[in-house]
């Protein structure tokens, strides 16, 4: 398809088209009015202008911090778990198998909520010091990815 077979969006009216006599009522200044910067080809003003007024965007206060290095972990609890059987490799990818974790975002963190009462070897890229003893007390191992 090339451009001019294009058809328009409802067939059943024709375009505007400005400047085209005194039929059309769109001739002469074709609909913009006399004279000024909205008038002129290329005029207009830039986007956030309020007519010399401070723009809202400099009025407003800033506040904040974002930082751009920040990772986000997808976050798993202890006590979920208990749902794998014991001797059980648990990784990232059996969380997101087994539909604990969505997405893993970057990386998997295990944090200490809830009871451990399964033998795991559990793999992820973070552990809570209290995830870490309670998975060494419960007779598993822990292994950073």
């Amino acid at each position: 398809m090339k451009l001019h077979e294009m058809q328009s969006l409802n067939p059943r009216t024709s375009r505007k088209r400005v400047g085209r006599g005194p039929g059309s009522g769109l001739g002469k200044t074709s609909g913009r009015g006399q004279k000024g910067q909205k008038a002129r080809s290329g005029g207009g003003v830039r986007l956030g202008f309020e007519g010399g007024q401070t723009p809202i965007a400099r009025r407003l206060p800033k506040r904040g911090f974002t930082n751009f290095n920040r990772k986000e972990y997808a976050i798993v609890n202890v006590k979920d778990l208990n749902r794998f059987d014991d001797g059980t490799n648990v990784t990232p990818a059996l969380l997101i198998e087994s539909g604990l974790v969505k997405k893993e975002l970057n990386g998997v963190k295990i944090l200490g909520e809830g009871e451990l009462t399964k033998k795991l070897t559990v793999s992820a890229a973070k552990f809570s010091k209290s995830a870490q003893e309670a998975i060494e007390n419960a007779g598993g191992k822990v292994e950073v990815c």
